[in-house]
C-alpha cells in the first residue's frame, strides 16, 4: 500500500555514458521513482537539481564534464536534503572525503537487490558491512 500523503520520490540521473543513464533510469522507475531528468555532465545535472528539487541524485563517477566529487558538493549546496548515490567501478572505488560525500557508494557491477538497498534511507538498511 502506498502512502498518498508522502511526497513522490523523484530523482535526477547523471552519467557520461548514455547506456549507463538508461540503466539507472530504468532501475529507478522499477523502484517507483519519478526521474525528473538526465544529465551527461555536472553543469547540466546541477541545473536539473535547481529546477526540479529531487529527493535523490544517482550519479556515475564518469561524467562527460566536471567531476563527481564537485557535483556531490554543489548538489548538496543547491538541495541540502538531497540523498546521493554514487556509482563507481569496483576496480576504482572513490576515495572517502571528509566534506560530506555521497550517502552510498554503489560499486559496479552490482545486483538489482544492491541498488534497491542503496535507495533505502540509512535507518532502513541493515548494519554496515
Amino acid at each position: 500500500m502506498v502512502d498518498s500523503s508522502a511526497p513522490a520520490a523523484s530523482a535526477v540521473v547523471a552519467a557520461g555514458d548514455e547506456e549507463t543513464r538508461v540503466l539507472l533510469r530504468g532501475l529507478l522507475r522499477l523502484h517507483h521513482y519519478r526521474v525528473e531528468g538526465e544529465a551527461e555532465g555536472a553543469t547540466q545535472c546541477l541545473e536539473l537539481i535547481r529546477e526540479h528539487h529531487p529527493n535523490l541524485l544517482v550519479a556515475d563517477v564518469n561524467l562527460a564534464e566536471g567531476s563527481s566529487s564537485s557535483l556531490v558538493t554543489e548538489a548538496r549546496k543547491a538541495e541540502p536534503a538531497l540523498r546521493v548515490i554514487l556509482v563507481a567501478p569496483a576496480s576504482r572505488p572513490p576515495s572517502p572525503t571528509a566534506d560530506g560525500g555521497p550517502d552510498v557508494v554503489l560499486l559496479r557491477p552490482f545486483r538489482i537487490r544492491q541498488f534497491a538497498e542503496a535507495l533505502l534511507p540509512p535507518t532502513s538498511r541493515g548494519p554496515a558491512n
